[in-house]
């Protein structure tokens, strides 16, 4: 199964349930033009790329968190982030790779740009919610076994050893970096944001060390440099560097379960597979002199 049909269904049950019980500050109306707004740029940018087919899963993510986290007053920003935050995905690439995670990219671009008119939600939902979507985020890391559970498992670690450290530093009650980190945001970006196998390094070694660099990063901003949203600035600062971290740790680049390789290239990862062992089985049964094998 694709883990990214669990994420869909954890983030929508997520949408669901806190516009109909936790009065989150967006409408049903704005929910709608973003997610309609992702899925349309989606299908635009694949009939620009010349991409064999439509995917929409990744762009439902992407729409679902933005719905989640991204506030204004402004339909029209609103729909300006849906259609940025798809648009980075497909121009900021690297060697086929993209840059930015696209709704991090989509956040920070809007606040950057807006000036104050979009802002990014605490994700203070309360305590039955917050455990609640915790239970389903760390559930879907068990079931789905996900490929990438690795660099949000070391940023937890890393972002709590900073946090519970600092508060012990200064001989504060455990009871304030508790309060901190029961955040909605913070689930999402652990669970959803940085652990995208798209934008995050390729080997195991290279994504912890991309984990404790965003984790101090994201401390560094909030108690620092006093700013909020310090996940989201670590994060799309720190994203510029993964191409270093790639080439300095290299490993195998990730692939979507059951979805083409190279960005729409028209190669299924099982029909590469087949074909490996089928050039193999070649190569064995072919005369040495047909392979270029110098005669004796």
């Amino acid at each position: 199964m694709d883990s990214r049909v669990f994420q869909i269904s954890a983030l929508a049950g997520l949408l669901i349930y806190g516009v109909g019980w936790l009065d989150f500050e967006i409408g049903p109306v704005q929910a709608a033009v973003t997610l309609a707004g992702v899925l349309l740029m989606q299908w635009l940018c694949s009939r620009l790329w010349k991409l064999e087919r439509f995917e929409p899963k990744s762009a439902l993510i992407s729409g679902l968190s933005l719905c989640l986290l991204l506030r204004t007053n402004h339909l029209a920003l609103a729909a300006a982030g849906a259609v940025i935050t798809i648009a980075g995905k497909f121009v900021l690439r690297w060697r086929g790779k993209h840059l930015f995670n696209p709704t991090n990219f989509g956040l920070v671009a809007m606040m950057l740009a807006t000036n104050g008119a979009v802002w990014v939600s605490p994700g203070q939902w309360g305590n039955v919610a917050f455990f609640g979507f915790l239970m389903v985020c760390i559930g879907g890391l068990v079931v789905m076994r996900a490929a990438r559970s690795d660099v949000t498992l070391a940023f937890l670690g890393f972002y709590l050893a900073l946090m519970f450290g600092r508060s012990l530093y200064l001989g504060e009650p455990m009871t304030i970096p508790l309060h901190r980190l029961q955040s909605g945001a913070l689930l999402l970006f652990a669970f959803f944001m940085i652990s995208d196998p798209k934008t995050t390094p390729d080997s195991r070694a290279a994504r912890i060390v991309f984990a404790a660099l965003v984790a101090y990063g994201a401390w560094y901003v909030q108690f620092r440099l006093f700013r909020t949203n310090g996940l989201l600035w670590s994060l799309a600062g720190l994203s510029l560097a993964v191409p270093v971290i790639d080439w300095l740790l290299p490993g195998r680049r990730y692939v979507w379960k059951g979805t083409r390789l190279g960005g729409g290239d028209g190669i299924f990862l099982t029909e590469l597979r087949n074909l490996t062992k089928l050039t193999e089985l070649d190569l064995a049964k072919a005369p040495a002199d047909s392979l270029g094998t110098p005669s004796p």
